[in-house]
């Protein structure tokens, strides 16, 4: 069963008993969903955070197309190295009409893009579901991700373009971070977020060379003659929840 089947799964059932005056008749406050990039993309790799082979990178958009967001209450907690579903006993869908693209470059003085919000049940949303996928539309149709910006080495600067049209299904836990999140209380609003790691993509060069993240990331010499070039995604955990894991699959 996919990502996208079961995520209607849920929903359904959490329809059903809305309808039947179950748990999840009363929206009783609202849930805001952002996107955060972190400091990476909107100061970029610099200083000690190069990338792991050594390129400074600025970025001047870094977009991302989003979907099939849902919020769930799970019981029991969701954990994302054993995958599978999640026990949902309460779900919450942000209705965006579609995909929605975002430039985390462009984020608001707390690094964050507000993706979308929804009415919302009483209780600890801990659990996520949500997909980056190709564009419907706009001059980066096709493509799920695209990095612009300008990288620079030994005193060489290259203005580059990155696309990827890959697809990736992200069911992700509890948002792990300074503070805990998705805690909705009546007539109150609580936040989650999607954490997008772009040092999963890029490496970086204040970690060591065998680091299981820099072993995996593609890092930049390979995109160093410039230009507009395509870039692969699978299997690069990009998704994450804060510091929280998701289960993912691409296509």
């Amino acid at each position: 069963m996919t990502q996208r089947h079961v995520v209607s799964t849920v929903i359904a059932a959490a329809t059903m008993l809305a309808l039947s005056g179950g748990a999840v008749a009363a929206a009783d406050g609202k849930l805001v969903l952002f996107a955060n990039g972190e400091d990476l993309a909107t100061d970029g790799f610099v200083g000690r955070k190069l990338t792991k082979d050594g390129w400074e990178l600025h970025f001047d958009h870094v977009f991302a197309t989003v979907d099939d967001l849902v919020a769930h209450q799970t019981e029991p907690p969701y954990d994302a190295e054993a995958g599978g579903e999640p026990a949902a006993t309460v779900s919450v869908a942000f209705e965006t009409g579609g995909p929605v693209t975002l430039d985390l470059a462009a984020a608001g003085d707390d690094g964050r893009v507000r993706v979308a919000d929804a009415a919302a049940p009483e209780g600890h949303y801990n659990a996520l579901t949500w997909s980056a996928v190709p564009a419907p539309g706009g001059d980066w149709a096709g493509q799920s991700m695209v990095f612009i910006g300008t990288a620079t080495k030994d005193g060489r600067s290259v203005p580059f373009t990155l696309t990827s049209a890959d697809t990736h299904e992200y069911t992700c836990g509890e948002y792990v971070g300074d503070e805990r999140k998705g805690f909705v209380t009546a007539g109150d609003e609580a936040d989650l977020e999607i954490t997008f790691h772009l040092d999963h993509i890029f490496g970086r060069a204040d970690k060591p060379a065998d680091d299981p993240m820099n072993q995996e990331a593609t890092g930049f010499d390979a995109f160093s003659d410039g230009g507009t070039q395509a870039i692969s995604l699978a299997g690069l955990h990009i998704g994450h929840v804060g510091e929280g894991h998701c289960a993912v699959s691409y296509r």
